[in-house]
């Protein structure tokens, strides 16, 4: 079993034996794994305090200079990535080469980041008044407070962590209660670096006291969560008390649209690889798909082979699979209460439609066809390996159906016609659009989400800018 954790608070390991533990468990087996302390309000008090007076210092140093350490991360991240990604793998279920994957774009995010220094950009404002002269300066915002989900749980870590560093800011990070072993071994890459006491910290603890005391606490200048949109709302409502400022990257309910121009098999093996993809356990895969009526029996058997040739096991214990566990058994039940629902309904099972009986968190790779818009399956967000098809006659039906809900964070469309490429283009209410491939951003686009999908967003240089203040100044000479 993996050693007990400690938080990181002012660049120190915290032992509190007193502390509760909760246990963490491989999903694959349902073993523990290890132990992870639940931390009370005054850990959280103690990081905010250690982040807050490292911040003064840290955001006065030049920006490549903050660089340099995003860049040292990231150079021991690469030296350690095989221990990292099975670590990730034991404790989220997620396949190995995903996990090695998820490790190698962290590095590379950092490097990615680190090169932003010398690109942050204020303006000059032209002015009414002769003499005068209009700065905006960008500032960082102070100290963040970062909330992680467990679906890709060391990514996320420098996703906030990155931009955040870079601008000037420090940060206080709550892992997941699932996946809280990857955040340890990132503690430990930190060991010998020069960094100022209490520019990062880690508390350990439940969202509904560690979340809440960063949520609720007055010194947190920004709170960047990723999660449900029922945890993103609370953490709102929580913010609000302080007017502190979100970052929010919530859940989606992405459709794909499938038009009788295109190449089936293209779109067959990009829809079941989003919908499989992390077990199905990913905010911007597919989870919806449109087809139009012409090919939907065609499509629908193409996306059925696809699912069925998907191989489960356990990610550590089999040498050829292309997919694990989901992350715990609520999860399991949740997938599968939605199936049941969309069976008694009138769907049709063409393949899976169940989980596995065996010690871990597993479910079959599902496809439902028969769906309607009015059943659960197709408005609720799933978060597992079952795609529901409903067929459709036209483009503009498609498109009303997809916008249709109460998230936008992605979608996408497989088609031969550069016009009704760009038609969706212009006319779905997503914050992505994916056009003839699989669901899944760049570094350097904005990953941002409209309706319940969100507030703000990651990645490139607005993501960047998501982590800093603006200052304008007037100067009358």
């Amino acid at each position: 079993m993996n050693a007990p954790l400690a938080n990181y608070i002012g660049g120190k390991l915290i032992d509190s034996p007193s502390l509760d533990r909760l246990p963490v468990l491989n999903p694959s087996t349902g073993r523990v794994i290890s132990e992870m302390p639940v931390s009370k309000s005054d850990a959280v008090d103690e990081a905010v305090a250690a982040a807050r007076k490292a911040q003064v210092s840290w955001g006065r140093r030049p920006a490549i200079q903050r660089a340099n350490l995003l860049r040292a991360i990231s150079a021991r991240i690469r030296e350690r990535g095989e221990p990292i990604a099975r670590l990730i793998s034991e404790e989220q279920g997620k396949l190995l080469g995903l996990a090695k994957v998820e490790v190698a774009f962290a590095a590379d995010y950092l490097d990615y980041m680190a090169e932003w220094a010398r690109r942050i950009e204020g303006e000059i404002i032209e002015s009414d008044r002769p003499g005068e002269n209009i700065f905006l300066f960008r500032k960082p915002v102070g100290v963040v407070g970062a909330i992680l989900p467990w679906n890709f749980p060391f990514f996320l870590i420098v996703r906030k962590l990155g931009p955040a560093l870079v601008t000037g800011n420090s940060i206080v990070i709550k892992p997941s209660e699932e996946t809280p072993l990857n955040a340890a071994a990132f503690v430990q890459l930190l060991d010998g670096l020069d960094i100022p006491e209490g520019l990062i910290n880690f508390v350990y603890g439940t969202g509904a006291c560690v979340g809440e005391a960063i949520c609720a606490h007055p010194h947190v200048d920004l709170i960047s969560f990723t999660g449900s949109a029922a945890t993103g709302s609370r953490i709102m409502a929580t913010a609000a008390r302080n007017i502190t400022k979100v970052n929010l990257e919530l859940g989606g309910k992405a459709p794909a649209i499938v038009l009788k121009d295109a190449d089936l098999d293209k779109a067959a093996k990009a829809v079941a690889a989003s919908r499989c993809l992390n077990s199905g356990q990913v905010c911007n895969a597919a989870e919806r798909v449109y087809v139009e009526r012409p090919v939907a029996e065609d499509f629908a058997a193409r996306v059925t082979a696809e699912m069925k040739r998907m191989r489960v096991g356990d990610p550590l214990g089999a040498s050829e699979i292309d997919m694990g566990p989901m992350i715990n058994r609520s999860g399991v039940e949740k997938v599968d209460e939605l199936v049941r629902s969309a069976l008694d309904s009138g769907a049709t099972v063409t393949t899976g439609g169940k989980g596995r009986s065996d010690e871990g968190t597993y479910y079959e790779p599902t496809v439902l066809t028969g769906c309607r818009q009015d059943m659960d399956v197709m408005r609720k967000e799933i978060f597992g390996p079952v795609l529901p098809i409903m067929s459709v006659d036209s483009l503009e039906e498609a498109i009303d159906l997809a916008n249709d809900t109460e998230y936008g964070l992605t979608s996408s469309i497989y088609t031969e016609s550069l016009s009704a490429a760009l038609k969706a283009s212009r006319e779905l209410g997503f914050g992505e659009t994916y056009i003839n491939r699989e669901n899944f951003e760049a570094m350097q686009g904005f990953h941002a989400g409209n309706r319940k999908s969100g507030i703000g967003g990651a990645d490139g240089k607005h993501g960047l800018y998501e982590y800093t203040s603006t200052h304008v100044v007037y100067m009358q000479t």
